[in-house]
């Protein structure tokens, strides 16, 4: 968490920021549209909050794109999922002014080859970026994150008594990184699914029931002014 300096007053924002993009076919349903609809609508939504996101200060912002769970979607909206992700992808150049970095989080062997190699391009086009680092879980799931992490730690035949919480830490996908310091979940859902469930150890909530591609900047900044006044005590006393 940061206080900004904004027009001569002190702003508190949190540094991670992290999104469940959740409401993309019920969007669709209500009106009466396919799903496919809801989905484009949901990641025209993603590029504008982003946007916005980097433009008032956020450092870091985790988005839940496409989860470990999702494969049991039907076979036609999965497909469609990733051909929206292909053209974004394919799009990013034109986001390299935004000055953002980009990391795809989860695990990327399950995709397609011509995706996987899109990814590749899109974090060494904007590695250097020096702006907010924006991160896109993508087959992503927080149970199969530590489990990964554990295996990672099994590998490099860390001894027993050496292993602590920062070992787990610095075995995950998004080592380095500030734990997420506030979640956002629209959409009337009120459980975390699977997402970041080391990291948010101490995440502050915002849960609302506007849908994804319903969820505009004034919704975005109505949770920032809410974590803004929260008490973050860490399990002391302040």
């Amino acid at each position: 968490m940061f206080a900004k300096k904004e027009t001569g007053a002190t702003r508190i924002l949190p540094t991670h920021v992290a999104v469940i993009m959740d409401g993309n076919g019920r969007w669709a349903k209500k009106r009466h549209l396919p799903r496919t609809a809801g989905h484009a609508a949901g990641s025209k939504n993603f590029k504008d909050i982003t946007r916005y996101a980097n433009k008032i200060g956020i450092k870091y912002f985790t988005v839940y794109a496409f989860s470990t769970e999702n494969w049991k979607r039907p076979a036609e909206e999965v497909k469609n999922i990733m051909n929206i992700l292909r053209d974004y992808l394919k799009d990013v150049d034109n986001f390299k002014d935004e000055n953002i970095s980009m990391q795809f989080i989860g695990d990327l062997t399950k995709l397609d080859d011509d995706i996987r190699e899109l990814i590749a391009n899109a974090e060494e086009k904007s590695k250097n970026a020096t702006g907010m680092h924006l991160n896109i879980a993508l087959n992503y799931g927080g149970r199969d994150e530590i489990v990964h992490a554990v295996k990672k730690i099994a590998e490099e035949k860390i001894p027993i008594e050496e292993i602590d919480e920062q070992t787990i830490t610095d075995h995950l996908y998004t080592k380095g990184q500030p734990d997420p310091d506030f979640i956002i979940r629209p959409s009337g859902e009120y459980r975390l699914s699977n997402f970041l469930i080391w990291q948010s150890a101490y995440a502050e909530y915002w849960f609302s029931d506007i849908l994804w591609p319903d969820f505009k900047p004034k919704h975005f900044e109505k949770a920032l002014s809410s974590f803004a006044g929260r008490n973050r005590r860490f399990g002391g006393i302040k």
